[in-house]
C-alpha cells in the first residue's frame, strides 16, 4: 500500500510539473516553434535615373544603333526627342513647350500583401529559421521614348506575384526579436508596351517567371504567449533583360528603313535598365504554434 500511495504521489506531481516545465521552456525560448502569419505595407522603387530604350536596328542582336530619320537625322534626338525614367502623360513629345511641362511621370509606387509560414529555433538569445511567403506587389516601372515625329513608345513591368524562402537569423531580446533575413525570391513579371504611334506594328509583350534575391531585417515583438507583430524592411532584385518589343510594316518609316542601315525586317527594342527592383517597408504578424 505505501508503494502505490508513493507512486501516485509521484505521478501527480510528474503531471502538474509538465505544463508548468512547458511554461518554462516556452517563457526561455518564446520564439521558438512553427508560425503563419502575413505581411502588408508599401513598396518604393528607384526611379532608374537615365533609363532609355534602346534598338536594334539591323537585327544583329546588339542593341546599339541610332533610328534614324529619311535625312539622316536621329529620330529621338533633341530637341523634342529623348527618353525618360516613367511613363508619358499622355503627351508625345519630350521638351515642346507647346505641350507643357511634365512630359513623364515617375514610376508608380504601391502597396503589398503576403502570406507566410516558417519557424524558428532558440537557443540562448539565437534565433535561427526560414519563413517562406507569397504575395503581389501594386509597384508598376515604366521607361518612355520620344521620337521627334513626334510620338511616344513606353515600356513597362509590373509584377503578377512573388514568392521566396528565406533563412532568419536573430538576437532575443526577452520577447523582441531582431533579425535578418535572406534568400531567393521567384516572380512572375507582367511586361507591356504602348505606343501612341499607330502607323508600325508592335509585337511584344507577356509574362515570365524569373529568379532573384529578396533580403533585409526587421523587429519582431511576443504579444501573449501566441501572438507576435512586428516592423520589416525588405529589399527585391530581379534580373529582366530579355524583354523585346518587335516594330514592322510600314515600309520606308524610320523603323523599317533598309536604306539608311536598317533593315525592312523591323528593328527590335529593348531597356537599358535590366534589373527590376524594389524596397519594401510593411508591417507584419504571426500565430506561434
Amino acid at each position: 500500500m505505501r508503494k502505490i500511495i508513493t507512486l501516485g504521489l509521484a505521478g501527480a506531481f510528474a503531471l502538474t510539473a509538465a505544463p508548468a516545465f512547458a511554461q518554462d521552456m516556452a517563457e526561455d525560448a518564446p520564439f521558438s516553434g512553427v508560425y503563419v502569419g502575413g505581411a502588408g505595407g508599401y513598396d518604393v522603387q528607384p526611379n532608374d535615373i537615365g533609363s532609355s530604350i534602346l534598338f536594334d536596328r539591323n537585327l544583329d542582336g546588339r542593341f546599339n544603333d541610332s533610328v534614324l530619320t529619311g535625312t539622316g537625322a536621329n529620330a529621338f534626338g533633341t530637341p523634342n526627342g529623348g527618353f525618360c525614367n516613367g511613363r508619358a502623360t499622355g503627351r508625345t513629345s519630350l521638351t515642346n513647350t507647346a505641350q507643357g511641362p511634365g512630359t513623364c511621370r515617375n514610376d508608380d509606387n504601391g502597396y503589398s500583401y503576403y502570406v507566410r509560414a516558417g519557424a524558428d529555433h532558440q537557443t540562448g538569445n539565437i534565433v535561427v529559421g526560414f519563413v517562406g511567403e507569397f504575395g503581389k506587389s501594386e509597384i508598376t516601372d515604366s521607361v518612355t521614348a520620344f521620337s521627334t515625329t513626334p510620338a511616344a513608345y513606353v515600356m513597362t513591368r509590373s509584377i503578377d506575384w512573388e514568392a521566396s524562402v528565406r533563412g532568419r537569423v536573430g538576437f532575443a531580446a526577452n520577447t523582441t526579436l531582431f533579425y535578418g533575413t535572406f534568400g531567393p525570391g521567384y516572380a512572375k513579371i507582367d511586361r507591356s508596351f504602348f505606343s501612341t504611334q499607330s502607323v508600325n506594328t508592335f509585337t511584344g509583350s507577356g509574362k515570365k517567371r524569373q529568379f532573384g534575391i529578396t533580403g533585409g531585417g526587421g523587429v519582431e515583438q511576443k504579444i501573449g504567449k501566441n501572438f507576435s507583430v512586428g516592423l520589416e524592411y525588405m529589399y527585391h532584385q530581379y534580373q529582366d533583360d530579355d524583354y523585346r518589343v518587335r516594330v514592322t510594316g510600314a515600309a520606308g518609316t524610320p523603323f523599317t528603313n533598309a536604306a539608311n542601315g536598317g533593315t525592312a525586317s523591323g528593328t527590335d527594342f529593348r531597356r537599358s535598365d535590366d534589373q527590376f527592383r524594389w524596397h519594401s517597408v510593411r508591417a507584419t504578424a504571426a500565430f506561434r504554434f
